[in-house]
């Protein structure tokens, strides 16, 4: 609530935001307005409910807000500003779901209406995996609808934060995941600015942002989520609020986003900041914390639901120096001497051979399941083979983990089927309860090679805030 009592604001705590407990401090406050655009999805969920009993909304219209929320609203806004979108359908049988992925082929993205045992949304890679997930996660039926997205591979997704004055972009920026999409933005790595993003697909999220805000109206923070493939750009949602991910490109800019965001809702006079995204010269990463080590059983592979518990923002002149700085950050080590490698299927094996060369040439031992082994020696690269828990034959990869043999892990899931939840997990098990660095991600993990094999720890300098204007040096 936004209330001439500031003192009694900053003793308001929620550790869970109701509907009724909302009115009763609204009805003890009285405030002019209220905000409710900076906590999270929450407030969002309850901008229509307020709005219904006539209490004052400050910033972007509740019914936008509506807009951009409700799945099917939005959808029919973005074909009518002829903005694409990755093709969906709420489905209620099974038999709709065959045909939808019929037309669109695997995989899919599952989300059900309904679901059990925390479960929430599944990318699947097959009709089996598909049948498993709906059987265990949810109920389908017309009480029960499914919503049955295309999924891109090898996407890149990008963000855009923004700032707008009814419906005028007055300040944004554009960050780009390091991991490919599939994996929540609240567990990705995030780079700002885009280091490999094609000017094109710049300037078109620009635009295709601008419509967006011009259509709902927007007077406050937002962020918009794209897929981007070849120049391809696919909307994949809009939030009506502050994202995570606000502080990070705040801080990276020197520029207050939510200071400027507050002041529009207020009503007050802003200037549109002259600086641009390209005029500083160095890099930010914002990486993300997780705590495998403290759920027993879990298997520590990122997917589209979130599961990290923290995260930290590091600056470097480059995208190597910035990285190293938050992967060491965040708990990983640079290894010694051993590392284990599966890196997936066809696909992630060509993704991670670069780095494997890297690992080669700076001195490191290499040791690889099965299919990976083959194709490094295949390519060049010496290595020892190792084998999978239920393989018979020595040496084991398990057996070197627990004798503390191998300083880093890269086990990449070719899918998220049930068939990976057999040796791949107990490889990725081991190496959490072992606390050896693991990394399920090979843009990740090349990126983190590439960072550690170019740059020592004696290379990074430790530097305040304030002295990135003008980087020489990392």
């Amino acid at each position: 609530p936004v209330s001439t009592d500031y003192d009694m604001c900053d003793r308001l705590y929620f550790h869970e935001l109701s509907f009724e407990r909302v009115l009763d401090v609204i009805d003890l406050e009285a405030p002019r307005g209220v905000i409710v655009s900076v906590g999270g999805q929450i407030p969002n969920n309850l901008a229509m409910k307020l709005y219904r009993r006539h209490v004052p909304i400050l910033g972007t219209s509740p019914i936008s807000i509506d807009r951009a929320e409700n799945r099917h609203k939005f959808s029919a806004m973005l074909d009518s500003l002829g903005i694409d979108q990755p093709r969906w359908k709420e489905l209620t049988s099974f038999d709709d779901i065959d045909k939808f992925v019929e037309e669109v082929g695997f995989p899919v993205l599952i989300r059900p209406s309904y679901v059990l045992s925390g479960a929430a949304m599944n990318v699947c890679y097959d009709h089996e995996s598909m049948y498993e997930f709906l059987g265990a996660a949810a109920k389908v039926s017309k009480e029960f609808p499914v919503v049955v997205t295309e999924f891109l591979q090898n996407a890149k997704e990008i963000e855009f934060d923004a700032v707008a004055r009814n419906g005028e972009v007055i300040e944004y920026a554009i960050s780009e995941h390091i991991e490919f999409a599939g994996v929540h933005s609240g567990d990705a790595t995030i780079q700002f600015p885009p280091q490999k993003t094609y000017i094109e697909t710049i300037r078109r999220i620009k635009r295709i942002s601008r419509k967006i805000a011009e259509e709902l109206q927007i007077s406050g923070p937002f962020n918009i989520q794209y897929l981007a493939r070849d120049n391809e750009i696919k909307v994949i949602e809009c939030n009506l609020r502050a994202s995570r991910s606000f502080p990070f490109v705040s801080k990276v800019l020197k520029l207050n986003f939510i200071d400027l965001a507050t002041r529009i809702m207020l009503g007050k006079k802003v200037e549109k900041p002259s600086k641009s995204l390209f005029d500083i010269d160095y890099v930010g990463i914002k990486a993300s914390q997780f705590s495998f080590n403290r759920l027993q059983n879990a298997d520590p592979v990122l997917g589209v639901d979130m599961a990290s518990t923290g995260e930290v923002g590091c600056l470097g002149e480059d995208t190597q120096c910035a990285i190293l700085k938050a992967m060491l950050s965040v708990g990983y080590r640079i290894p010694k001497k051993n590392i284990l490698l599966s890196t997936g299927d066809a696909k992630q094996k060509a993704d991670m051979l670069s780095a494997a060369y890297l690992l080669q040439q700076k001195g490191y031992s290499i040791f690889a399941t099965g299919g990976t082994s083959r194709y490094l020696t295949e390519n060049g690269i010496p290595n020892t083979m190792v084998y999978w828990p239920d393989e018979k034959s020595q040496p084991q990869a398990l057996d070197l983990l627990h004798r503390k043999e191998i300083d880093m892990v890269v086990n990449i899931p070719k899918d998220l089927t049930v068939g990976e939840l057999d040796n791949g997990y107990r490889i990725r098990r081991a190496a959490v309860d072992l606390n050896i660095p693991l990394f399920t991600n090979a843009r990740l993990a090349s990126a983190f090679i590439s960072a550690f094999c170019t740059l020592s720890v004696d290379d990074l300098i430790i530097k305040s805030w304030a002295e990135y204007e003008n980087v020489n040096k990392c």
